[in-house]
């Protein structure tokens, strides 16, 4: 267990060089560090000059000049860790920002952990749980709706919400433990009728907050998607074109693409992880067998399936088992190579398709990957979000926490309505109320605290 009093030190910018570089140090002896190593242009006493002050001077060792700086005071409570804060930026050089922090180190600070310098937050009461993980989904986030996301989050959008029902359940189970510890004076008679509603609409409630866990992984991580059809139909074409480079190989020799290939990208405002598969037909080879397999795992697992249809080839057997593949899927067609001369029968798959979108592209030509990006969008993001309102449950470890609350509350409302006596009522209550506690950290282990914090970039 590491020393929480302890002054700690950390580069607080990227790990290469740059225009400017900031060491952040955070702890009760930052203002006697700092005096030790930094001369300002102007002679002051650096713990007596006033809180959120910047001072221009230089970094020594000795009588030896490291580099010159400006030098950031802040005074706890109002600051990011509720500490003493210093912030040193240097020029951007990583020898000149690791001799600095080098300094630091030696006139008494330790070297931070990753993500220590919010833990603190977290631990001094600053922000609850919940918003030192979207501290981390805003240091990630790779698209404007994950960045909304956690900025609402770390505003508070979660914790208020499950503030409020923790309060709720605390005042049932206050009012139970004291008619049991009196009952003389307080009146318990038909209280199950009266707890039943407010159980159920507490439960109602978490279900609003769990329903929006998928939309909420598909903001923070992107959308699954996966490329199906026939070998040669454009698949590992599309996937080029997208990412604007020739990341896959691209042949015209059937069954070229015997393995998937993953990559990520940004489609305007939208995140893929996208999957190209091996084509869709039946094959002697063991090993093509394998990846068209394998590509059929990936269509169960996808938030989106893409099919691409060779229009200037007659329709068969395979393109007719990728749509029972994508049956009850959400999925897009694409009817690709329209430059070239209809050969397929595309009403009778668009009768097959139902409300699929059908978009005709080109790939080799860029024709129709405009409109491809624009359905996506639509299909995912509907409506404009707005993150003011709606708050969305983004992270597993805060899912998992309130399905057992759930749970917890069901269990709750069993015993309720098997009249069951009152004391049965406040121990489901109470583990409902723990288990909501622990998304925003009102009961939380150190060791899943460590390990939630070590997800941390260093220097935050």
């Amino acid at each position: 267990m590491l020393n929480q009093t302890e002054t700690i030190a950390a580069i607080a910018t990227a790990m290469n060089n740059s225009g400017i570089g900031i060491i952040r140090v955070s702890g009760s002896d930052s203002f006697d560090i700092i005096k030790k190593i930094f001369k300002p242009a102007r002679e002051k006493d650096m713990s007596a000059v006033g809180s959120h002050t910047v001072h221009y001077g230089t970094i020594m060792d000795g009588e030896t000049v490291v580099d010159e700086v400006l030098v950031l005071i802040m005074k706890g409570p109002h600051t990011y860790t509720r500490e003493d804060t210093v912030e040193i930026d240097c020029h951007g050089g990583m020898y000149v920002l690791n001799k600095t922090l080098e300094l630091v180190l030696k006139n008494g600070a330790r070297a931070a952990e990753p993500g220590e310098f919010t833990k603190r937050a977290f631990l001094n009461g600053r922000i609850d749980l919940s918003q030192a993980e979207a501290v981390i989904d805003v240091i990630n986030a790779e698209n404007d709706f994950a960045l909304s996301s956690a900025l609402t989050q770390l505003k508070g959008s979660v914790s208020e919400k499950i503030k409020r029902e923790r309060a709720i359940l605390l005042e049932q189970i206050a009012y139970i433990e004291a008619a049991l510890d009196d009952p003389e004076h307080i009146e318990m008679e038909g209280y199950g009728s009266t707890l039943l509603p407010i159980v159920r609409q507490c439960e109602s409630d978490i279900d609003e907050l769990l329903a929006t866990a998928n939309d909420g992984r598909i903001i923070k991580e992107g959308i699954k998607t996966v490329i199906l059809g026939k070998p040669n139909v454009g698949k590992s074409s599309l996937l080029n074109a997208l990412l604007g480079q020739d990341r896959a190989i691209v042949t015209d020799i059937a069954g070229t693409t015997r393995d998937a290939l993953e990559e990520s990208l940004r489609l305007n405002d939208v995140t893929l992880n996208i999957i190209d598969t091996a084509g869709i037909r039946n094959t002697d080879d063991i090993i093509e067998k394998i990846g068209v397999d394998k590509a059929k795992d990936y269509a169960q697992e996808a938030d989106l399936v893409v099919f691409v249809v060779d229009t200037s080839r007659p329709l068969d057997d395979d393109d007719f088992e990728i749509l029972n593949i994508i049956k009850d899927k959400k999925a897009i067609a694409l009817f690709n190579k329209t430059d070239l001369a209809l050969a397929a029968d595309l009403d009778l798959i668009k009768a097959r398709l139902n409300s699929v979108p059908v978009i005709e592209t080109s790939i080799t030509e860029n024709v129709g990957l405009d409109l491809f990006a624009k359905t996506v969008r639509e299909m995912f993001y509907n409506k404009e979000i707005n993150f003011n309102d709606q708050v969305y449950i983004t992270n597993a470890r805060q899912k998992s926490a309130l399905l057992s609350a759930k749970e917890a509350l069901r269990k709750a409302t069993e015993s309720i309505e098997m009249d069951m006596p009152e004391d049965f009522y406040t121990i489901d209550l109470m583990d409902a109320y723990t288990y909501l506690g622990s998304v925003i950290g009102e009961a939380i282990e150190d060791d899943l605290a460590d390990e939630i914090f070590a997800k941390f970039c260093m220097g935050k």
